[in-house]
């Protein structure tokens, strides 16, 4: 049987789509892309039968009740993000405590890498999301706003740029304070302009977050189109039997030792710092393994006002994979 799969291309789906972990059930057609793109066509269209999907999104739409895909404990993206915080350097902005009541720029604000931030936001430094005035639109040039619509509560301040603008603009004209993406903003680069990073040490500072918390920030989750596990009742479980496999198999390869995988020196002793501060396994699957994680992340969306409600982790999950684990 052939199916669709829709994801981002990385050294956790390439074995499966080059064929060095097969299916022995089922045939797959890959369609790479970026994140972005991906997301509007899953959540606009539910076009492809597996995609990678926002953690954000699954969770709001999980949480009203109306998502045409179920999750599956794979997590093909995650990421420390106090690199994403850019900030006015003429604004005395030293810390995200010195947000509050200040504008910020969102390229959409039920993004996972702005949940996790906005979490980090009031955990640490006592300033939740309603504290701060939010502005949504694209980053270097004018574009799409939110991939789908959101119904906010009324004492949240979030409000679309105008369709001319961006926020990259926005904060080199001082029409913004901040702005939190996952990309870098084009002014960032330019010396002329007022921009930079929150944080100077910024590997320091997501090494001693990774300590605090035991985090490694879930961005994506692979899913499954609810109307084909009809037809497909064993899915579920063998995605994430083949998605461990290709992430293990590719983390096999790049540590081998004679020849470089990547184009990167010293890649075993980050390896082995990383596993230790995740206690073995850096990169795990598995609801149970990770379900504070994502409790967290579930709380602040709620926080947030995109998620309606609060939910069970277990909710974005197929059942049949709630056991799972790939130590």
């Amino acid at each position: 049987m052939k199916l669709s799969i829709a994801c981002v291309a990385t050294d956790r789906s390439r074995p499966i789509s080059n064929g060095d972990i097969k299916s022995n059930k089922y045939e797959f057609e890959f369609h790479f892309g970026e994140p972005e793109e991906l997301f509007r066509i899953a959540l606009q269209e539910a076009r492809y039968d597996i995609t990678e999907l926002s953690m954000g999104s699954h969770i709001t739409k999980t949480a009203r009740g109306d998502s045409q895909y179920i999750g599956i404990p794979v997590f093909p993206s995650r990421a420390f993000r106090h690199s994403s915080i850019f900030v006015r350097s003429d604004k005395n902005i030293r810390s995200l405590s010195d947000l509050e009541g200040l504008r910020v720029g969102v390229p959409e604000f039920q993004q996972t890498a702005g949940i996790w931030l906005r979490g980090l936001m009031a955990d640490e430094y006592g300033v939740k999301s309603d504290c701060v005035s939010w502005k949504v639109g694209a980053l270097n040039a004018p574009g799409p706003g939110e991939r789908m619509k959101l119904k906010l509560p009324e004492h949240m301040d979030v409000h679309s740029i105008n369709e001319s603008e961006y926020l990259d603009q926005l904060i080199r004209q001082g029409e913004i304070d901040a702005i939190f993406s996952p990309r870098e903003p084009n002014s960032l680069f330019d010396s002329d302009a007022p921009v930079k990073r929150l944080f100077d040490d910024v590997p320091g500072a997501e090494r001693a977050y990774c300590n605090r918390t035991g985090f490694f920030p879930i961005m994506h989750c692979l899913a499954v189109k609810k109307k084909l596990l009809e037809e497909c009742p064993d899915l579920p479980e063998h995605l994430f039997e083949l998605f461990a496999k290709a992430k293990k198999f590719s983390l096999d390869e790049m540590l081998l030792g004679n020849v470089l995988r990547v184009s990167l020196p010293w890649l075993n002793e980050l390896h082995t710092e990383f596993a230790s501060l995740m206690g073995g396994n850096p990169w795990p699957y598995g609801l149970s393994v990770n379900h504070t994680e994502i409790s967290a992340l579930i709380r602040y969306a709620v926080m947030d006002g995109i998620a309606i409600k609060e939910i069970e982790p277990s909710e974005l999950f197929h059942p049949n994979t709630h056991d799972l684990v790939d130590y």
